[in-house]
């Protein structure tokens, strides 16, 4: 790969767009970073990135694609085939993936001799073993768990490895992605053998304004209740409840954690927060058979050292035990000296990601003529 080759991390969200540029090297060097809030249209998107210089020397773009259905399950070079394959799991994936894949469409048709690689969140689930890949429907619908915020958990994974060393990376590890959207996976053998999340980003722990893991007889209850419809239900589960569902105010967890000593409802949102993330963590290294690392990564589990307090506070059991000052300070390491458990906090880095899957991928096409 030239020296000078770039690659162009996108990372869109539904109302948002994350970029990144990267520079060939081992590991790519960042060399521009931005966010663009309130995305009209994807043509919006171009122009917005021509005018901040990132499509000079571009040797490819890097989508982040949230579903890659059952078949994609590794970084793919965007073809015609390619694309008809994906515009078929719309129906799966109705929040992301038309807006993603119209951001592609526009990528291509204002860079068209720029290569498009498509990084999906669900590819590092694609070993799932059966036994937590099967949901209790009958086989008929042909529903099943993916699992989701595979990109950060790919960049974690590698950031465990490099930092605390490939035995480490290999052993029984939780990670907790822990966001406005908030998940935790378990590897082992480096393998992703559960996560919380499941046919959609809806489900498992929750969130900021998704609900997570809920009786589905609830759902049938507001649906004969109050008449609501497919998409006024999914209003509900995925922008009107969690965080911001229980308090009534907020999703966010710094303004929750600042109001709770005053307001019961934002204190019940924050202690509904750290009780399930607990619990999960516990499921989680009960599917692991025990545990030897856990990573805290995402806005919450980087940034708020008192929900990983609480989160932790109850974990002796497995080995679990923070050091209050690390814990403090956010430091790379925040478990106790000599505890069984090591617990770490890394910053993730999705963009990042993207461009070194798309650097990996493009070196081996060119490896391979």
């Amino acid at each position: 790969m030239p020296a000078d080759s770039h690659v162009l991390a996108l990372n869109a969200g539904s109302s948002s767009v994350k970029c990144a540029l990267f520079r060939a090297g081992d590991p790519p060097t960042e060399q521009l970073r931005d966010k663009l809030e309130r995305v009209a249209s994807p043509d919006d998107v171009v122009r917005w990135l021509g005018a901040k210089g990132a499509t000079a020397n571009l040797a490819a773009i890097a989508h982040r694609l949230v579903h890659g259905g059952p078949n994609h399950t590794a970084p793919a070079l965007v073809t015609p085939e390619l694309l008809r394959n994906l515009d078929a799991l719309r129906p799966l994936d109705p929040t992301h993936l038309p807006a993603e894949l119209d951001l592609i469409a526009a990528c291509a048709a204002r860079w068209p001799n720029v290569p498009m690689v498509a990084c999906f969140d669900t590819a590092f689930h694609r070993d799932l073993p059966t036994v937590a890949r099967t949901l209790p429907l009958p086989h008929r619908f042909g529903l099943r768990k993916y699992g989701f915020h595979g990109i950060s958990y790919e960049y974690l994974m590698e950031e465990l490895a490099r930092v605390a060393g490939a035995d480490a990376a290999r052993g029984r590890v939780v990670l907790a992605h822990l966001g406005s959207g908030a998940s935790l996976a378990a590897v082992r053998a480096s393998a992703c053998i559960d996560t919380t999340m499941g046919f959609t980003p809806a489900g498992g722990l929750v969130m900021g304004t998704r609900t997570g893991d809920l009786d589905p007889g609830a759902l049938i209850h507001l649906m004969r209740t109050e008449n609501l419809t497919a998409d006024q239900l999914d209003a509900v589960v995925n922008r009107e409840s969690g965080l911001r569902g229980i308090s009534e105010t907020s999703s966010d967890i710094r303004e929750l954690l600042a109001r709770e000593s005053t307001d019961p409802r934002a204190a019940d949102a924050v202690a509904v927060f750290c009780y399930q993330a607990r619990k999960f963590v516990g499921a989680m290294a009960a599917a692991l058979g025990g545990l030897d690392t856990m990573v805290f990564a995402g806005g919450i589990g980087e940034n708020a050292p008192e929900v990983r307090s609480r989160i932790c506070g109850e974990l002796a059991f497995l080995g679990v035990r923070l050091d209050p000052d690390r814990n403090a300070a956010s430091a790379a390491v925040i478990s106790e000296a000599g505890t069984p458990v090591t617990v770490r906090v890394i910053r993730t880095d999705e963009e990042a990601m993207l461009a070194r899957a798309a650097f990996r991928l493009l070196s081996q096409r060119s490896a391979n003529g």
